[in-house]
């Protein structure tokens, strides 16, 4: 009885010293993977909502994928099946007359189908570049009520505002604004979304998905 009691008092002692020492090993997260500021991207208020609103977007760079993600999560914080209470559908929160313009016309499918709606943001950046193309000449680089013109600020500004209005705020210096339904401006889209490279992206007249 004696031999079980020295037994398991060693026992437990030697479970303690590990615990210890497991409990002191360094987790400290690697530099490289913390955030050291806050994302420009946020979720605009009073939009029918998926995923928590404090998730940020992944770090994807300039790119063209990263301008595109960006641009997703904050429309819709990058989830393909949502729908805001406007109607607006999917991952870019595309308008029915859009889809249409592209040919698409099944609203229902298109919203169960990510590969599809990658595709027509893809064809509605072309489509936009190709009419904004002499206004993108024309404006990027100048400064617009103190914000920078660029063009991935005007193809974002385009998918929010639609290409004629985003032509009549430039062409009137910030004079004709728009806001959405939920308070988001042209002039805002135009800063966040400002410094990515499109260059990749071919200007396309009419182009279907």
């Amino acid at each position: 009885m004696r031999r079980c009691l020295i037994f398991f008092s060693s026992l437990i002692m030697l479970l303690i010293f590990i615990s210890s020492n497991v409990l002191s090993i360094d987790v400290t997260v690697p530099r490289t993977l913390k955030v050291n500021e806050p994302t420009k991207v946020l979720f605009p208020k009073n939009k029918t909502i998926f995923a928590p609103t404090l998730e940020t977007p992944p770090f994807l760079g300039s790119t063209f994928h990263g301008f595109k993600e960006a641009l997703a999560f904050k429309e819709s914080s990058g989830n393909y099946f949502a729908t805001n209470t406007l109607g607006y559908l999917g991952k870019y929160q595309f308008g029915v007359e859009t889809l249409q313009l592209m040919g698409v016309y099944n609203s229902s499918v298109f919203l169960n189908d990510p590969i599809l709606q990658e595709k027509a943001f893809e064809t509605n950046i072309a489509r936009n570049k190709w009419i904004m193309r002499r206004d993108i000449k024309k404006f990027v680089g100048k400064k617009i009520k103190g914000v920078e013109i660029t063009e991935s600020g005007m193809l974002a500004a385009a998918h929010l505002a639609g290409p004629g209005n985003v032509m009549k705020y430039l062409r009137s210096y910030g004079k004709v604004s728009f806001k959405d339904a939920y308070g988001t401006t042209i002039r805002s889209y135009l800063k966040i979304f400002s410094g990515y490279d499109l260059s990749l992206v071919s200007p396309k007249r009419n182009p279907k998905v």
